[in-house]
């Protein structure tokens, strides 16, 4: 039997030893001609009669006033946040990614992608969400989670199948012949790592020195859609990773043919010779400031071909397979011209200060000051120096600093400001010169991504793992969390192009969960029978939900 109210209702099923009542939806599928169920909750430990006693509470569209203040609300929980990154997961087959088979560990391990997106925190914050969120009873695990059941020991498992999970996201969204866009970034650590191979002092990408390190790499496709990642030692250098990475692109993800896509830094001289011995891989990367210098000398190329508007293609004509892009931006051009300007100021400041020392000085010593000087502004290209005997203290033996700037060296150099140069060993037939040059600035997806995972929405510091094995686990299931929420992107993007600007606009990535979150799991009481039953999404949470299930 079931009685509706409107589209909601409550169904008592009595074929089992004791009644249970079904809280659901009803609605009617045009294409199967036949109606349909979503269930909401359920109502067990209750007689028959009660389950009837509440089903005409759902029927009556109004209650005397003593039955309204029997209906009492005393508890809620987020659930719509949750929901709807976890459906996400599932429709993707993320967790059979995981492992083919239903596993207990595998619903933890979903439990803290969606986590990492809905909450972030460490596992035990996550853990303690279980009153305030639905999360973890949505992934089959009722009543307080354990940190060490349901955290540490999945995470540990997740580590083992890494390899395999990637293996299935390379197979499934990088095709032979394809873009393959790797960087690294390094990210930070506070407190004390002794037992650490991983954590070590480094160049730090975010200029947050005094800290120790790991350095972190990552592989997506053309559009930036995450597919494997790798943790290394902190003091890692760019390059260094390069050809493994290629290794493990030919022989794990079996890839044949693709083009690698990577920064200056990373594909240097000496990688790019490695890479081009194997002939199937082709690269494109940028030149360093050096390297354009030396196509300037050489005449391979003139400053007045860089444009702002078009690209102008280069044959290298000691090698007629490498082809230069030359690009230009102004803003770029600006904010060069502006650093140039105002480093050169300091310099000259720093120096006429050395030059008006009164006091006696040994060359040694006037020397070490403009020394450290030029290194610290980094123009000692710019400047003629030198330090000579003082004519007027020729008894004292002291000496005085002598300078000037090189003119011709900083126009020279303004006329590359903004300049610079994509080069590839990729054929004319297979993509054209403005192909390349989008694909190098593609590379701003992995650089999106590093933002996302690192502060913005996922937040993967601070780490709370001391062992090498739990941080690369912690990493991992960051880039999983992102593998998701870069299909949410995708998904809502019809939202987000219907948003407006500036002030008028009103939609994030963290204004959509929060307005998930507000949906909500009641627990009910009525005439002493306690029950739960879950909000229903109003029109903006429903659109919002039908993007993500791409049901408009």
């Amino acid at each position: 039997m079931h009685t509706q109210l409107g589209n909601l209702h409550l169904e008592i099923q009595t074929s089992r030893k004791n009644p249970v009542g079904l809280i659901r939806t009803t609605f009617w599928d045009k294409k199967a001609k036949k109606a349909r169920h979503t269930q909401h909750g359920r109502i067990a430990g209750c007689s028959l009669e009660q389950l009837k006693m509440l089903q005409h509470a759902f029927r009556e569209e109004v209650r005397p006033a003593g039955d309204a203040a029997e209906f009492r609300i005393v508890a809620s929980k987020e659930l719509g946040a949750s929901e709807a990154v976890l459906a996400l997961a599932r429709e993707l087959g993320l967790h059979r990614m995981l492992y083919s088979r239903p596993a207990p560990w595998v619903d933890c391990v979903l439990a803290m992608v969606a986590g990492r997106l809905v909450f972030q925190g460490s596992k035990l914050g996550l853990c303690n969400h279980w009153e305030s969120s639905a999360l973890w009873e949505l992934c089959g695990i009722e009543g307080r989670p354990d940190v060490d059941k349901h955290c540490y020991a999945p995470l540990d498992r997740l580590l083992e199948r890494q390899q395999a999970i990637e293996k299935k996201l390379a197979k499934r969204h990088l095709d032979g012949g394809a873009l393959v866009l790797y960087d690294i970034t390094s990210t930070y650590f506070e407190g004390e790592y002794k037992n650490s191979g991983l954590v070590k002092f480094g160049y730090n990408r975010d200029g947050k020195k005094g800290h120790e390190q790991v350095v972190i790499g990552l592989v997506a496709n053309a559009e930036g859609c995450p597919v494997a990642c790798e943790v290394f030692e902190g003091n890692t250098n760019d390059s260094t990773t390069v050809m493994g990475k290629v290794d493990e692109m030919r022989k794990r993800f079996g890839l044949d043919e693709f083009i690698f896509v990577g920064d200056r830094g990373m594909i240097t001289q000496g990688r790019f010779e490695e890479i081009r011995e194997l002939g199937s891989i082709k690269t494109i990367s940028a030149l360093t400031h050096a390297q354009l210098r030396n196509l300037l000398e050489r005449k391979v190329v003139e400053p007045e071909l860089f444009d702002e508007k078009s690209t102008v293609e280069i044959i290298d004509p000691d090698d007629p397979g490498l082809r230069y892009c030359l690009c230009k931006n102004p803003l770029t051009r600006q904010t060069e011209h502006e650093t140039r300007r105002r480093l050169i100021a300091l310099t000259k400041a720093g120096l006429e200060s050395i030059a008006d020392y009164k006091k006696s000085a040994s060359v040694a010593a006037l020397g070490a000051r403009v020394g450290k000087l030029l290194g610290k502004y980094k123009m000692g290209k710019f400047i003629k120096w030198a330090i000579e005997a003082d004519p007027e203290n020729e008894k004292s033996r002291s000496h005085k600093l002598t300078w000037e700037l090189d003119r011709e060296k900083i126009e020279a150099e303004e006329q590359t400001d903004g300049c610079y140069i994509i080069r590839s060993d990729v054929s004319p037939e297979r993509m054209d010169a403005r192909g390349i040059v989008a694909a190098y600035k593609n590379l701003g997806h992995v650089e999106r991504a590093f933002r996302n995972l690192k502060t913005v929405q996922i937040e993967m510091r601070p780490v709370y793992h001391k062992t090498d094995q739990r941080i690369r686990a912690h990493v991992f299931l960051c880039m999983l969390a992102y593998y998701v929420q870069w299909h949410m992107k995708q998904r809502l993007q019809p939202l987000f192009d219907e948003d407006g600007t500036g002030s008028d606009r009103r939609w994030t990535f963290q204004g959509i969960i929060d307005r998930l979150k507000q949906r909500s799991r009641h627990t009910v009481t009525m005439k002493g029978i306690e029950y739960q039953q879950d909000g229903e999404p109003d029109e903006q949470q429903q659109r919002i939900i039908d993007l993500l299930s791409r049901k408009t």
